[in-house]
């Protein structure tokens, strides 16, 4: 019966709540719209994009054959995969560490955790390049410029936005929970495992997920610290498009697009199933 006894919008607020719709829809389609031409006209049986010409899925066999772009899409989820999984322990343990203590200069440790957050990319760029270029080993020889560096540059972007993340999360916990457990006998780190850890697990998702999105399309830090034997996804679609966006790019860009939605829907699949057993 509530249903049926709804009482009525006054005009102004039906025309307020339609223009906010409007306003929203028109603004996701703004950005989502180039992203589904490029998927799009990554069927285009054409060299060029400009006129469709038919439906082929040649481009995406072409780009599956092309060794150095596979090569190359190897590399950067290799350091995805590396930076998101030091970035998670590395930001939550940051987190954790200011939200819980108290120690002298807390608030320009926290300050200098956000700097990477601040600072413009290509300044990071031209600090990680003269950082490695500037480290001499026991033998005199200059760090090399390959999959480490970048891993290690793209770790000290990433944790930061991980730490803050978690940080937002562990204002709502409520610490006489945590307690509690050590009043029943928990230890350290049974208390973490058991209390902390599931309050602040939707947060390690997120954290994880923008990690790895953050170090995957990467493109000014890795320019800087990538040397010439090492070359990752962003950099080969960029050297590709500096003689012509070709369905091929397309293609390859509509995978990595496929790929990062993927991983998230699994992602929030699995934040989802959590949140149910938890609530039962």
């Amino acid at each position: 019966m509530a249903l049926f006894n709804r009482t009525p919008r006054a005009p102004l607020e039906y025309a307020r709540t339609l223009w906010l719709r409007s306003w929203v829809g028109a603004v996701m389609v703004f950005l989502y719209a180039p992203l589904l031409v490029l998927m799009i006209f990554s069927f285009n049986d054409s060299k060029r994009n400009i006129v469709w010409h038919g439906f082929t899925t040649k481009y995406y066999v072409k780009a599956w054959n092309d060794s150095a772009l596979i090569e190359a899409l190897g590399n950067s989820l290799t350091i995805a995969a590396l930076s998101t999984v030091f970035s998670l322990v590395l930001g939550t343990m940051a987190a954790i560490m200011v939200w819980r203590f108290r120690f002298p200069f807390k608030s320009a440790v926290d300050g200098v955790m956000a700097l990477p957050i601040i600072v413009p990319e290509i300044c990071l760029g031209v600090a990680f390049l003269i950082f490695f270029s500037a480290i001499q080993w026991p033998t005199d020889l200059v760090w090399p410029f390959n999959l480490s560096a970048i891993t290690i540059a793209h770790i000290t972007f990433s944790f930061p936005f991980v730490t803050m993340v978690v940080r937002s999360r562990l204002a709502g916990f409520n610490k006489e929970q945590e307690e509690a457990a050590k009043d029943l006998g928990a230890s350290e780190w049974q208390a973490f495992r058991d209390v902390l850890l599931p309050h602040i697990r939707p947060a390690l998702i997120a954290g994880a997920l923008l990690a790895f999105t953050l170090s995957l399309d990467d493109f000014v830090i890795t320019f800087f610290t990538a040397g010439p034997d090492t070359i990752t996804f962003p950099v080969k679609v960029y050297s590709m498009v500096r003689f012509s966006v070709t369905p091929e790019v397309n293609a390859a860009s509509t995978i990595l697009i496929v790929l990062t939605v993927a991983l998230t829907a699994v992602a929030l699949k699995f934040q989802g199933v959590k949140a149910i057993s938890e609530s039962h």
